[in-house]
């Protein structure tokens, strides 16, 4: 006699959907791993690897752990470029890294590569980190450089505004970025320097004027420091200018004689506009009443430019300090008073100082040369 068996119907249910299930599913995507070491093969911690797909243009981004190490599953397989990088810096990079369906292990060891790249360029290791070094030297001045450059333009513009105290917060920003560019500190000079009658109090004026003095002369110490001067045709120019500017800020702040010294310097730097800058030494000297002084600086001035017409005149008007009055009750005029002011009508005879320097020459009663176009005046008797 047969015995049957009833199965229960939820083994029935279950073998039936056995039966009709594929008997494993197929493995889609691989995965990637590796160690990250620096070139003193320390591990590279907290960093980013890229794994960037070359025909998917997908990215994966993964990160190194205390050890260095990085993992990642449900890669697409496929060739992909890899990046490393870290705080933003691109550390190394490879290309063309095929990924399959099986674990991929990609090691990035800057020791070892630094070497290889060294015996393919004919270097010792030594010899390539130290290039690299300097290339990587080299590339943040360049972007300091340019960021210094952009804080110039604003300071400069700011300037030219009238809003020097944007300027000067600017350029101390500047300066906090990078404290050994003698164009940063001559811009925060200026800005001082041309801020210094904006204070209305006249303490607060005095310091902007010292306050530029200093940064001048931090300018002229940096500018100073070229080792090899021959080789750099703008460095006595750039320091005149200094020069000059300093003793602007000295001679606004009453500061006379360190004014005329650092004139006279930039004289002695740029002897191409020394007449310029010894021309700045005789107003300095005429405005503080230092008569003889100031006299003889204008000579200077008109021996290394006999055309600059402005001497003439300045140095006619010193000396009319110097006239005398005779026993009789007449003008004496000191010797080359005339011909101090007649030198100015003939080389700028519609000049600002024409029809003052014809009223000096009659005040002592000196004729206008008709030459220069105009009548003679009238001679005391």
């Amino acid at each position: 006699m047969r015995k049957y068996f009833v199965l229960p119907l939820v083994l029935v249910v279950v073998l039936a959907m056995g039966l009709s299930a594929p008997l494993a599913f197929g493995q889609t995507t691989g995965s990637v791993k590796g160690t990250c070491r620096d070139a003193d093969g320390k591990p590279i911690a907290q960093a980013t690897v890229e794994w960037i797909g070359i025909e998917t243009g997908r990215t994966y981004t993964l990160k190194t752990n205390s050890k260095g190490e990085y993992f990642s599953l449900g890669i697409t397989p496929g060739k992909y470029n890899i990046r490393l990088s870290k705080d933003g810096k691109e550390l190394f990079k490879l290309n063309g890294v095929p990924v399959g369906l099986e674990e991929t292990p990609q090691d990035i060891d800057l020791k070892k590569e630094a070497a290889t790249q060294a015996l393919s360029q004919g270097m010792t290791p030594e010899e390539l980190k130290a290039k690299q070094e300097a290339a990587a030297k080299a590339a943040t001045e360049s972007k300091t450089i340019g960021t210094l450059n952009d804080k110039l333009k604003a300071a400069s513009a700011a300037s030219a505004a009238g809003d020097y105290e944007t300027a000067i917060s600017t350029l101390n920003e500047a300066n906090q970025i990078n404290s050994t560019h003698d164009q940063t500190w001559a811009a925060l000079a200026d800005a001082y320097r041309l801020s210094a009658p904006k204070q209305a109090d006249s303490a607060a004026k005095q310091e902007r004027y010292e306050m530029a003095a200093t940064d001048y002369q931090k300018a002229i110490e940096l500018r100073s420091a070229e080792p090899n001067p021959e080789k750099d045709p703008n460095r006595n120019r750039d320091l005149a200018a200094y020069y000059n500017n300093l003793a602007d800020a000295y001679s606004k702040s009453g500061k006379v004689d360190d004014a005329v010294t650092n004139y006279n310097k930039a004289a002695q730097l740029d002897p191409t506009h020394a007449g310029g800058y010894l021309f700045n030494v005789g107003a300095v000297l005429t405005n503080a009443g230092k008569v003889d002084d100031a006299i003889a600086a204008f000579d200077k001035v008109i021996a290394a430019d006999p055309t600059k017409a402005s001497a003439y005149y300045w140095k006619g008007v010193n000396l009319i300090g110097k006239e005398t009055i005779g026993k009789d009750g007449k003008v004496i005029a000191a010797d080359g008073t005339a011909e101090a002011f007649r030198k100015y009508l003939e080389l700028d005879p519609t000049g600002p100082f024409a029809q003052p320097a014809k009223d000096m020459l009659a005040s002592i009663g000196a004729s206008v040369e008709t030459g220069f176009g105009n009548k003679k005046a009238p001679v005391k008797k």
